[in-house]
Parts: structure tokens; sequence; C-alpha cells
């Protein structure tokens, strides 16, 4: 028997050592490895899983051996049709830390399994949406890039006054407001050897980014949040 491996997420490593020990107790030979890291198993939009569908058609291997079947996917519609598309090329999906037998008992406990892995991530999706809310709640930072101007406050998790660049914050818009064109601006700007926050030279995409960022008049946004 032959296949290939599909494992995902920061701890592949210990998921194909286990796959690998599976597969030596069950006399498979491990033909190659389909690794997506850092994506989601809750969408099949990912590179490595599409090309081990591709390549199951060309009847490389007969079985997929997952750690478990939610790395396989988290969503049990996805689950259903790449499953049956693997049949159809003579290929069957095996976990090595589920013991499903082939029987009706396998079906219900596959189907159960599948159910919970969903339920798993929607779940987890729930409760980062709210603990995001919560932090924008109490004026936390909740990722993404950190204005020119400011830096982030590792203690706190807020925003706060870089007295190293505020200065070019201030003075763009202050120069701005007195009736300079951006172009002019940025000419000085480059001249002088300013940088952006990204440690870049200026250009009117980076100029119209600061003008129409509400954070520098004090209001901080995240989604239906605003304070």
């Amino acid at each position: 028997m032959s296949l290939p491996e599909v494992f995902r997420m920061s701890s592949y490593e210990g998921q194909i050592r286990e796959c690998t020990d599976y597969a030596n107790r069950n006399d498979i030979t491990i033909l190659s490895t389909y690794i997506d890291r850092a994506l989601s198993a809750r969408t099949a939009d990912r590179p490595e899983f599409q090309r081990m569908i591709r390549d199951s058609e060309k009847k490389l291997f007969d079985v997929v051996l997952v750690y478990k079947l939610d790395r396989f996917s988290r969503d049990r519609y996805d689950s259903a049709h790449y499953k049956r598309i693997l049949k159809k090329n003579g290929v069957r999906v095996l976990s090595a830390k589920e013991n499903i037998s082939e029987g009706p008992e396998g079906i219900i406990l596959e189907a159960m399994l599948e159910g919970y892995a969903e339920y798993y991530s929607a779940e987890l999706s729930k409760k980062i949406h709210r603990g995001q809310k919560e932090n924008a709640l109490k004026g936390k930072n909740n990722g993404g890039g950190i204005p020119l101007g400011y830096q982030l406050d590792k203690a706190t998790q807020k925003l706060i006054i870089d007295p190293e660049t505020a200065h070019i914050v201030v003075e763009t818009f202050k120069r701005y407001a007195e009736g300079e064109t951006i172009r002019e601006i940025i000419a000085d700007f480059n001249n002088r050897g300013l940088k952006t926050n990204r440690g870049k030279v200026f250009t009117h995409s980076s100029f119209n980014t600061m003008l129409k960022n509400r954070k520098y008049i004090g209001e901080y946004s995240y989604q239906d949040v605003l304070r």
C-alpha cells in the first residue's frame, strides 16, 4: 500500500512523526508529503491540499494518511466533497490517531468527528472575535500595522506616542493644513532622509494613508466598536 501524508499547523513535525509511526506499523510506504503551513483546514483553498487532490487523479497512491480528520478538513461539506473525489480516484482517507472502523459504526464515528471539528473551529473563531471586541472596547490594539508616530506599549497593548517619529506626523498635518501640496512635502521629507513606519521613502500612497488615518484625531475603531 502506498500513500501521501497531509499535514499542517506549526506542529507538523510531531504529526509527521505520528503518521510515520502509523505507516511503519501498518506496512504502508510513504511516497510524499503535502504540508500547508499556517493555513486553516476550515478552507479547502490550500495549495498543497489541492495538489494532493490533483495527484490522486494520477493514481500515484491509494491512501491519504492524516494525523486526525480535522487536519483534512474542518468543514464537513468540504470533507464530504473531497473524500468523494478521492474515492472516485481509488483513494481512501485514514486517520493515524483515530481508530475508525470500516463498518456502519465507523460511518457514524467519522461523521461525529467531522461535525465536532467544524463546531470547534466555529466556536474558536467566535471566542477570538469576542476577545478582540473586548480589546477594542478597552482601546487595546488588535494587531495590524502601527501608524507612524505611534509605538505599541507591550504592557498595556495600547498605542502610545513615539517620541522619535511623532514630529513627522505633526509636521505633515501642519504643513498640509497651511496649504503645501503633498508633492512638496514628500520631496522635502525624502530629501531629508525621513522614512515611513516601514523604513521606506515617502510616496503619495503613504501620505494619503497617514492623512486619512483617524487614529491621529484620537478615534479608534474595530468592526462595530468606535471609541
